[in-house]
């Protein structure tokens, strides 16, 4: 079993630096315009050939209302009858990505994901499921790994057995802080109530994994008011739960600009925030998975950390890495093998591209061998807090020490300071240097210079 956390203030405060998520290598802050949909359809191609299985990400989104901190791809609307255009979009997407692909590669992953994906009436959810069933492999023993993001006030009892009956088998839900004046600081009034009666709808419909995302940092929270929220999160016993740090980038994303500056958390009250949250998870027995997530020591992804098999995506932590990803929908992005790609950003260019048979890919990336080198590095170290030097060289036919030996120095430096192990055989992320995780993965980020990394969030 992992070692615990070990909170250290000082390496928190000469580590906490601003740097990518790495929810992919390179990250997508890399994807340019001269990558697009011709690239996809030979990335599809070989992925046909190899019969690869497939992960599905559908990217719906709408939300009836705005929420404050949101830094998603999302359109704001009271009108439902602006989901049917996008659909039928979304439909032509599906049939023209599906034609590429073998109908014997199964959809072992499927994620809805937003937006707010229960936006949509009931009708145009069976709508869209048959659409990819008819169009995808998809598994229909509930073997698959179905997934969709719920607003706990944008469903009910009737939603959640409709979702079970197209075969979704998890939710994730948004729950954020149960304080009422943060929630009105960030205009998302969700009650305690609300969120429980949906868990009590998971449950009873055995759903087989139920997340809760939380986020700190956010206008008018306090390190007790927060602790309250964690403590009342954990009666309800999720599966995994997602605590986020609270990004204020107004310059970047409109709707934060309605939240005052003045009322955001102080540096040392959102540390200890954190502080007080892995103490009160840890207690309550949820392990630490790495990058805000945690999880009961039964769940699939604690389970593939002990087996060393956890790999992360687009999608996050996920036990389906080996899978092809494709992504459909306004913004989504696939990663085919070394190919990534995206679709536009915007919803009037992508249904516009479609709407003449055109597939909406905008821009993307394919992999170079020094990527593939430093992909393979940085999922090591982001999944299992360790490194085995002779993996990497043995699948690449390097020399580590050789090939990395400009990053020495700063390696050498994180050892004396106690963040990781650096030995001839590998690095091992210390206790105390599980939480800047990030931070060691920066080092081997060969696009990570001073002119870009204003563009992340900082890592605490």
């Amino acid at each position: 079993m992992l070692d615990a956390l070990r909170w250290d203030s000082d390496l928190i405060r000469r580590y906490d630096l601003s740097g990518p998520r790495y929810t992919s290598y390179p990250t997508a802050v890399q994807l340019h315009s001269e990558v697009g949909s011709f690239d996809l359809l030979h990335a599809l191609r070989d992925s046909r050939r190899a019969v690869r299985p497939l992960s599905l990400y559908v990217h719906v989104p709408f939300c009836a209302n705005i929420c404050y901190y949101c830094a998603c791809n999302k359109v704001i609307t009271k009108d439902r009858a602006r989901a049917q255009p996008y659909l039928q979009r979304l439909e032509q997407e599906i049939q023209l990505i599906a034609c590429h692909l073998d109908p014997k590669q199964t959809v072992e992953q499927l994620h809805f994901g937003g937006g707010t994906p229960t936006f949509l009436s009931h009708v145009e959810l069976r709508q869209l499921m048959a659409s990819l069933r008819q169009h995808f492999n998809l598994l229909d023993d509930d073997s698959g790994d179905y997934g969709i993001e719920i607003d706990p006030r944008e469903a009910d009892w009737p939603t959640m057995g409709l979702l079970r009956e197209l075969g979704f088998n998890r939710v994730s839900l948004g729950v954020q802080d149960l304080d009422p004046a943060v929630q009105r600081a960030i205009n998302r009034l969700q009650s305690l109530e609300q969120t429980r009666a949906i868990i009590d709808a998971a449950r009873t419909l055995q759903f087989r994994s139920i997340n809760l995302d939380l986020i700190y940092g956010l206008p008018k929270q306090t390190p007790e008011g927060f602790a309250r929220t964690v403590e009342e999160v954990i009666k309800l016993q999720p599966d995994r739960l997602s605590v986020f740090n609270y990004a204020h980038l107004p310059e970047r994303f409109m709707p934060q600009r309605r939240i005052d500056s003045n009322d955001l958390p102080a540096p040392s009250a959102k540390l200890e925030m954190l502080q007080r949250t892995i103490e009160q998870l840890t207690a309550a027995g949820y392990r630490y998975i790495g990058m805000d997530h945690f999880a009961l020591p039964d769940d699939e992804l604690a389970i593939a950390q002990e087996e060393s098999t956890l790999q992360r995506n687009f999608q996050g932590y996920t036990t389906h890495g080996h899978c092809d990803l494709i992504g459909l929908g306004v913004s989504a992005i696939s990663q085919i093998g070394d190919l990534y790609c995206q679709n536009s950003s915007d919803l009037n260019t992508y249904q516009d591209t479609l709407s003449s048979a055109q597939l909406a890919s905008s821009r993307g990336l394919i992999c170079t061998a020094d990527d593939r080198v430093r992909r393979a590095v940085i999922q090591q170290l982001i999944c299992h807090f360790e490194l085995d030097f002779d993996s990497i060289e043995e699948e690449f036919t390097i020399d580590f020490r050789g090939y990395f030996k400009d990053l020495w120095p700063d390696l050498q430096a994180m050892h004396n300071d106690g963040l990781i192990n650096l030995s001839t055989q590998g690095i091992q992320v210390l206790p105390a240097g599980r939480l800047l995780v990030r931070s060691v993965c920066m080092v081997f980020d060969a696009y990570l210079g001073l002119h870009n990394q204003q563009k992340f969030s900082r890592v605490i």
